[in-house]
């Protein structure tokens, strides 16, 4: 058994924020599900809920997202979930493409979800949202924060590789794979930056011109009809919670 699975035996999400029953869909994402975890590493989770829709009517409606550390888990809202892959968010849409042994729960609305997701994706939603956010990365590397360890830059450069990897895969092909091919290049290449900043430079103008050749296979609008009809479903069958 290797550390990543030793820890994720060790950990265990959660639930206690919730009514028994209205949990939809949950998940380990982050590097563990990428295959860039290492000794130390977190294990992440992320997850997605149903709030009782009589409670979403009043005065004081609940929280649409509920976070936690020591584990790290993230649960949003149905329909903050179904909003934020409507808007490429990375992050969240990631729950609605992990591998099958990587979902710790799944219910019957959470599979419609994950059926889906292909629904839930624009062109212009995916290139804003992944390599905007890669971007953002980028200089954030650049800045050259003194305090930032060697670690936490070779991290944000991991990440700023794959957002870019599986953003470019998404907008051409309609899929995003979940768990890298060669975590080991991601590796390499955090160290590369954590040593100087600047060697993202070309990996960077590389991305910029592969999305601006690319042609997408994705519409310039997404399916909101499908999201708002999922979403009105788990509002009947959450109508008392």
């Amino acid at each position: 058994m290797t550390q990543a699975e030793e820890t994720i035996a060790d950990t265990r999400p959660d639930f206690e924020h919730f009514k028994p029953g209205t949990v939809l869909l949950s998940g380990i994402v982050g590097s563990t599900a990428y295959g860039l975890s290492g000794p130390g590493s977190d294990v992440d989770r992320l997850g997605m809920f149903a709030a009782p829709t009589l409670s979403l009517l009043g005065l004081h409606t609940p929280r649409d997202s509920h976070v936690t550390s020591a584990p790290d888990v993230t649960f949003h809202e149905a329909a903050k979930l179904a909003r934020l892959a409507l808007g490429g968010n990375p992050t969240a849409s990631e729950l609605l493409w992990l591998p099958d042994d990587l979902y710790e729960l799944r219910t019957p609305l959470g599979d419609e979800a994950i059926a889906l997701r292909t629904s839930l994706l624009s062109a212009p939603r995916v290139h804003d949202a992944y390599l905007g956010y890669a971007t953002q990365q980028f200089r954030k590397l650049l800045s050259r924060d003194p305090t930032w360890t060697h670690r936490k830059i070779a991290k944000h450069a991991r990440h700023l590789m794959r957002l870019v990897d599986q953003g470019h895969e998404l907008y051409t092909t309609g899929h995003v794979t979940i768990r890298l091919a060669d975590p080991e290049r991601y590796r390499d290449f955090g160290e590369r930056v954590a040593a100087d900043p600047d060697a993202a430079r070309p990996f960077m103008a590389d991305a910029e011109e592969r999305f601006a050749t690319a042609r997408s296979v994705l519409p310039t609008e997404a399916n909101t009809a499908a999201a708002e009809d999922w979403v009105l479903r788990v509002r009947k069958a959450f109508w008392e919670g």
